[in-house]
């Protein structure tokens, strides 16, 4: 009976830690009775109770509905979707999950206060995963994957799943050493809290003291927090899942990444991803002067005041296997072109834009790059040059009386 009763004792103890469990994570989410490494190894499943605060995030932008809107709290909200879409991009991405520019420990301390505002878990949690993303991209271990695990997976319920909460401190040695980081990513909850009350008090201060702005402190609290806040977690999330499926494959990498000048857009410079999966250790993403990437601008003019240094840059050898891959594809994109007129006729456009303009600007791309002399490329030109004869010969009307000759 004693065996029996201690069994009792111990699984009534153990549902009731799980049941206990997800509630001290909201506050310490190094908290694991369990141990990490065990949860870790659980197969996929939301864990309700455990993601209820970012249900709730959600939900708060359902008070649009009650405080309604003012200029001010939507230029707020705007704005801290792009100063906060910095801090994941080139705080929680380029530095503390690649390490593509140096700084001071202070200097990253400061920084990831600075990524505590974007709530997406602290910086250390941030860079383990995306560091195992990298390591296993599209492939079955990959947490979010959406040809693996799908489309809306990949997106928003990886990180719903018990399994994905916990920290391997051991994949981050580098990062873990140092105790402020630690502590910051064991007890996230503290900086948006902050952040939120922050913001909460702002607009108090606004309606007390410039009424005229027609703000107060929950419509601040909705629009510049949580309804930002979301689109935030949105926007990061799109190259998780869009960024594996919309775009163009510049480089051939062992996964599916692929690069998006509207995800760019969206990200100030992540939508590049192709490039970024093909070498990680750049500053930027955006490897070509004509690739939009404002979270490698901002970093540029950051290492201009002595805060950050050591911005790594592309090699050449990166930059011209790309330009040779866009040569190709120029080519390919110049004999579909000509196959096309050979069936359906010619193109209206040869009276307005002339052949070999049309060619030049098909290949714009490979004449920003200078290429190494191989045979490859001068056979590469070579098919160029017979393609625009071919496409002359076609759009040139012969000449008064040739035909009679014929």
């Amino acid at each position: 009976m004693s065996e029996t009763n201690a069994t009792q004792e111990k699984a009534s103890s153990t549902k009731f830690s799980r049941f206990f469990t997800p509630f001290v994570q909201w506050f310490d989410s190094d908290y694991c009775p369990e141990g990490a490494s065990r949860v870790r190894n659980e197969p996929d499943k939301v864990d309700w109770t455990r993601v209820m605060p970012f249900v709730a995030l959600h939900l708060g932008c359902l008070g649009a509905i009650w405080v309604g809107v003012s200029p001010v709290a939507l230029i707020s909200a705007v704005a801290l979707y792009f100063i906060r879409m910095f801090a994941v991009t080139g705080v929680h991405h380029r530095y503390f999950s690649h390490k593509t520019y140096s700084t001071s420990r202070v200097g990253q301390f400061l920084m990831a206060l600075f990524a505590g505002t974007t709530v997406q878990r602290g910086s250390l949690w941030w860079a383990y995963h995306h560091r195992h993303h990298h390591q296993h991209s599209d492939g079955p271990e990959d947490a979010h994957s959406p040809h693996v695990h799908g489309f809306w997976w990949s997106h928003i319920g990886w990180i719903t799943s018990r399994r994905n909460f916990p920290t391997d401190y051991s994949k981050i040695k580098d990062l873990a050493k140092f105790k402020e980081l630690v502590w910051l990513n064991r007890f996230d909850l503290v900086v948006p809290a902050v952040f939120a009350a922050s913001i909460y008090l702002s607009g108090v201060l606004m309606e007390r003291y410039a009424p005229g702005l027609g703000t107060n402190g929950l419509q601040m609290l909705v629009w510049a927090f949580f309804i930002s806040t979301t689109a935030l977690f949105h926007g990061t999330a799109c190259i998780n899942s869009m960024a594996h499926l919309m775009g163009r494959r510049r480089y051939k990498t062992d996964d599916d990444s692929r690069n998006s000048f509207i995800l760019a857009l969206i990200t100030l410079g992540e939508g590049w991803h192709n490039n970024h999966h093909r070498y990680q250790s750049s500053t930027r993403n955006g490897f070509y002067w004509w690739e939009i990437d404002i979270t490698y601008y901002l970093l540029k003019m950051l290492s201009w005041t002595g805060f950050i240094w050591g911005l790594k840059a592309v090699p050449q050898s990166i930059l011209d296997e790309g330009a040779r891959a866009d040569h190709r594809e120029s080519v390919e994109a110049a004999r579909k072109s000509v196959a096309a007129q050979q069936e359906h006729g010619p193109s209206p456009l040869k009276h307005v834009i002339p052949a070999a303009a049309a060619i030049a600007v098909a290949t714009v791309n490979a004449a920003n790059t200078q290429l190494p002399k191989k045979p490859e490329d001068a056979a590469m030109h070579k098919d160029m040059t017979e393609l625009a004869h071919e496409l002359q010969a076609k759009q040139t009307p012969p000449a008064p009386g040739s035909e009679a000759q014929n």
